[in-house]
């Protein structure tokens, strides 16, 4: 038999505990300790579920980018971008002489068609450069280890997977391409989605499977 009071193995028919000296009566037999236990059921701790995640919850730490910080980040990321297209431009107008080709054009008619067709062509090469400039720029930056553009880098915003990891180059420019079927939807609709999807998605983040989010 067992003490009661400090647990101390008794011999049976002792009348005090040798540990506490508390009297024997107080005591019960290991015996009756265990019928004690098995007729007691055991009660499982209570069940917590765990709380679902949210419809803006993305990642400890980080939520959805809405609509109107992304089109703010769009026009951060669009004004500096044209800065330095207008700047380019300009310098390449006056390396090429364009005074010069315009005082000819005055002087002699005959010059009108050479200087319309190196005009058109000029532009067209300008905007295939711009083209591909602004595709390496948003492909790089939301590629790289900031996971966005200048733009995104002001407010915060991150270009991931849909698992909330960095993107590849490859997907980048998967992205930045699909834009091009963004622009075809009327009235900015592919651009609007971003503000009533689920996960916050504009067209071309559901092409290519990529998500905008905002650090908090």
């Amino acid at each position: 038999m067992f003490c009661s009071s400090c647990g101390k193995l008794m011999p049976d028919g002792s009348a005090f505990c040798p540990q506490c000296g508390r009297p024997s009566g107080a005591a019960v037999s290991s015996a009756s300790a265990g019928a004690v236990a098995a007729a007691v059921p055991a009660v499982a701790p209570p069940y917590v579920p765990a709380s679902p995640a949210g419809p803006v919850a993305a990642a400890p730490g980080l939520v959805y980018a809405g609509f109107w910080l992304r089109l703010v980040a769009y026009l951060i990321d669009a004004l500096i971008l044209g800065l330095c297209f207008g700047t380019v431009f300009v310098l390449l107008a006056i390396g090429a002489g364009l005074g010069n080709v315009l005082q000819n054009l005055q002087n002699g008619p005959d010059l009108a068609p050479f200087f319309a067709g190196t005009f058109f062509a000029t532009l067209i090469f300008f905007f295939l450069a711009t083209f591909v400039v602004s595709w390496i720029y948003y492909a790089w930056m939301e590629s790289s280890r900031f996971q966005g553009t200048l733009g995104k880098m002001a407010l915060g915003l991150i270009v991931t997977d849909m698992q909330c990891r960095p993107v590849s180059f490859a997907r980048a420019s998967g992205r930045f391409f699909s834009r091009l079927i963004t622009n075809l939807i009327p009235l900015f609709i592919g651009y609007i989605m971003a503000g009533f999807t689920e996960k916050k998605q504009a067209l071309h983040d559901i092409i290519a499977s990529c998500l905008v989010l905002r650090r908090i």
